[in-house]
């Protein structure tokens, strides 16, 4: 049995801030999930439900979580059980529909909104839920599923196949070449935002090999010297971003215009000055927002 971990527990921090969706203060009490006895003696009075409209949360003018009561739940609504906080029971309730596309703009005005403590778990809360959601049927013999271990598994009851939560590992890195960062834009970005490159791990391979693979499939650019450098949970649906740095020996791009719209070679001195321009960024270019850990990456390279 994994130890639960300890509420109020610091979020991983980079470039001298905690990195957003990190740092959940609830204590995920794993032993209470495995007994069903003991998690229906947290369902009383006490425990408390997020509000959320569909995956959506909603907050006070403070940045704080709203929370109900179980009496305000249908009784088909499926549960899952968040953990532990402040001695309650805290649960989520699984949406009819999950998410279809990226993050809407309310969800973008929730991460500006929402205090880090809160926001780290309403991530949590949401990746959970979203699963639940697309995942009713099995997966192996396409039979209804049904909720167990406080919502953190499905099972089937047709054939017995047991299905678990998912984090896709995603890979994001710095390319550094004699004092310049190698920074690319997607077709979905806005005119001007540019941030690093991204890609999923794939299966058969380590950090370091989806590092140097991603930045030669999208850039043409050999890469060596991968480094870790910390990591952000991501609920855009479920993904778990894997920063990086690494070095190229060459500045020679060869861009892959089906992934990217455009990828170029920054100075220090552009990107200081883009930071130093805030949120709309200068003519040539716009930061990633502040709780994208690209931000991060960029602001620890600067600073360092």
């Amino acid at each position: 049995m994994s130890h639960p971990a300890k509420a109020g527990s610091p979020a991983r921090s980079i470039a001298g801030a905690p990195i957003a969706f990190a740092g959940s203060p609830i204590d995920r009490a794993d032993h209470i999930r495995t007994d069903p006895a003991a998690l229906g003696n947290l369902m009383n009075w006490r425990a408390r439900v997020l509000n959320l409209d569909g995956l959506l949360p909603e907050f006070d003018d403070e940045g704080r979580l709203l929370w109900h009561t179980l009496a305000d739940v249908g009784e088909d609504t499926e549960l899952v059980f968040l953990g532990l906080l402040d001695d309650k029971a805290h649960f989520a309730p699984v949406p009819q529909e999950g998410a279809s596309g990226p993050a809407m703009p309310r969800a973008w005005q929730a991460m500006q909104m929402l205090q880090p403590d809160d926001l780290a778990l309403y991530g949590g809360a949401r990746s959970l839920v979203d699963w639940h959601a697309r995942h009713r049927f099995c997966a192996n013999c396409g039979s209804p599923t049904a909720i167990a271990k406080g919502g953190w598994q499905r099972n089937c009851g047709n054939c017995g196949a047991q299905h678990f939560p998912r984090t896709d590992p995603v890979t994001i890195m710095l390319v550094e070449h004699e004092d310049r960062l190698l920074l690319g834009r997607q077709p979905r970005f806005p005119p001007r935002m540019y941030s690093a490159l991204a890609g999923f791990v794939e299966p058969g391979e380590t950090i370091e090999e989806a590092v140097a693979r991603e930045v030669q499939e999208e850039a043409g650019i050999t890469v060596r010297d991968v480094r870790y450098l910390a990591s952000q949970p991501w609920p855009f649906p479920s993904q778990l971003m894997i920063g990086c740095t690494s070095v190229a020996d060459s500045p020679e791009l060869e861009i892959d215009r089906t992934e990217l719209d455009d990828a170029r070679w920054f100075t220090r001195e552009e990107l200081e000055d883009a930071r130093r321009a805030g949120p709309d960024g200068n003519e040539t270019l716009i930061f990633p927002q502040k709780f994208a850990i690209a931000h991060r990456l960029i602001t620890w390279w600067l600073d360092r």
